[in-house]
């Protein structure tokens, strides 16, 4: 009773009024202590860091609702009239704290929607990356693409506002089909031998990505459960098609999204390695042909059949 005096005469607040300001205090801290020591413990029990990753975020959502109803527990008694005061308090929020507010029903959002998970590659807008972490106002990617070729990290980590996902459009490589179609243009001259060239790229192809047709088509099936997915050929294919310098030889295959650029260099190495041994196949490359005519000297007639003296050719 004397400190509570103590208190009330040097700070001037209401006995009454300092035992909530104490009982909440009180709530949280111990909240606090029981939230460390469950983190602790589970570090110590859980090996996988997917597992505990799992763990710690229930953890904290538990530990947030928690707390919100410790600290507010002691102060309801005193409100009269608690949808009024809600009411006043919401209207406020919603003016002074839009974006936060929006980012918080994102958040709800994304856990009951999943449109993504942690683990999952996914572009947003202009960002592309692998979740690493989902958060109340935000969720952040291990950034992949920008300013390094194919879809490789760049080690940036971008912090993503969770509102976001009602704002632009959300393509994830990891949901649903779980494979990504990639295709490999192979250019040749048109003198080159297209037929054997692509009888060639599809034997490559089968090597490089025939195996995976079968586990594709388990979850193509798992996938149509819940999405309009249908194709009707997953073997890979060779498409040919005719450009201004030559004939174009197109690979499509199947890939997992995480391993497009491992594919590919797969691929073309076994393309050069097959091309280097043929003698009828040449790749084509962007090239200028010049018509010469016959020099003065070498004219029959001996006379320049353009009718320019030598000297004033260029």
């Amino acid at each position: 009773m004397a400190v509570q005096n103590t208190f009330n005469t040097i700070l001037g607040i209401d006995p009454e009024l300092q035992s909530k300001l104490l009982g909440s205090l009180l709530g949280l801290v111990s909240l606090l202590i029981l939230r460390w020591l469950s983190l602790r413990l589970l570090k110590h029990r859980i090996k996988d860091p997917r597992v505990l990753y799992q763990w710690r975020k229930g953890i904290g959502y538990a530990s947030f609702a928690i707390a919100i109803l410790v600290i507010g527990t002691p102060w309801i008694p005193e409100i009269q009239n608690l949808t009024t005061f809600l009411g006043i308090v919401t209207a406020g929020l919603a003016v002074t704290m839009k974006e936060p507010i929006i980012d918080m029903v994102g958040w709800a959002f994304i856990l009951s929607r999943q449109p993504f998970k942690v683990g999952d590659r996914i572009q947003i807008g202009d960002h592309a990356g692998d979740v690493i972490d989902i958060r109340i106002f935000q969720f952040t990617l291990m950034e992949i693409g920008n300013w390094v070729a194919a879809d490789q990290s760049t080690g940036r980590v971008i912090h993503v506002p969770n509102g976001k996902v009602f704002q632009e459009t959300v393509a994830n490589y990891s949901r649903g089909f779980q494979y990504l179609w990639h295709e490999i243009p192979v250019l040749i001259t048109f003198e080159s031998d297209w037929e054997k060239a692509k009888a060639d790229l599809m034997a490559i192809a089968n090597r490089h990505g025939k195996h995976l047709s079968q586990v594709v088509q388990s979850h193509l099936q798992e996938a149509a459960q819940r999405y309009m997915i249908f194709y009707s050929k997953l073997t890979p294919t060779v498409y040919t098609s005719v450009r201004e310098n030559g004939i174009l030889l197109t690979i499509r295959y199947l890939t997992e999204p995480r391993q497009r650029r491992g594919s590919e260099q797969a691929i073309w190495e076994d393309i050069l390695k097959t091309f280097a041994k043929e003698d009828k196949i040449s790749f084509a490359y962007p090239t200028q042909r010049f018509i010469t005519t016959l020099s003065h000297q070498e004219s029959p007639l001996g006379v320049d059949p353009l009718g320019i003296e030598p000297e004033q050719r260029i």
